[in-house]
């Protein structure tokens, strides 16, 4: 067993990092446009937080460059990738690789910027932000939603390292 506890009582940053990604995420991409600027960033931090009102949340760094965008817009587009993704999550988790333009995407009728091939996005309206740390909690309204392609599979984060989902899993999940 590794433990990671200081004399001071705070824990390890790394440690809880390596922690953390023992746990399996999904992996997204957070897009948004304002002021003729459009951008997006990798996030897995996201989740869904109610049906009703409908609504989702994820976590963004404070020193973001989504950050500005997204409060200037009030809205945001959470992308869900698929395994064959792997390349565009690195891309958009790079300050100076992320260009919006350079991957195929539409606008949704409130203006924000979706993956034409994702397995799915929903479109949502900022509702609230919240201080968490070094990052920012953002809750989103869904507004618009749609399914590009539910056969393939999911993208997820594990052990620090991208991932597809293996297919008996879904199948056993009745998902194929």
């Amino acid at each position: 067993m590794t433990t990671a506890r200081p004399s001071d009582g705070l824990v390890d940053a790394a440690a809880l990092r390596r922690t953390c990604g023992l746990f399996a995420t999904g992996v997204t991409v957070i897009t948004s446009a304002h002021g003729g600027v459009a951008a997006g960033t990798t996030v897995n931090s996201f989740t869904s937080v109610s049906l009703d009102p409908p609504l989702v949340l994820f976590c963004l760094h404070r020193d973001s460059r989504l950050q500005e965008i997204i409060t200037g817009s009030r809205s945001f587009a959470v992308n869900l990738l698929h395994a064959e993704q792997g390349t565009l999550a690195h891309a958009f988790a790079r300050r100076s690789t992320a260009v919006l333009d350079e991957v195929d995407h539409r606008r949704t009728p409130s203006g924000t910027p979706v993956f034409a091939e994702s397995l799915a996005y929903l479109d949502c309206r900022l509702t609230a932000e919240y201080g968490g740390g070094d990052h920012s909690i953002l809750v989103g309204e869904v507004v618009d939603l749609a399914i590009h392609d539910a056969d393939s599979d999911p993208l997820v984060f594990f052990g620090g390292s991208l991932h597809g989902l293996d297919n008996p899993l879904r199948r056993r999940a009745g998902l194929r």
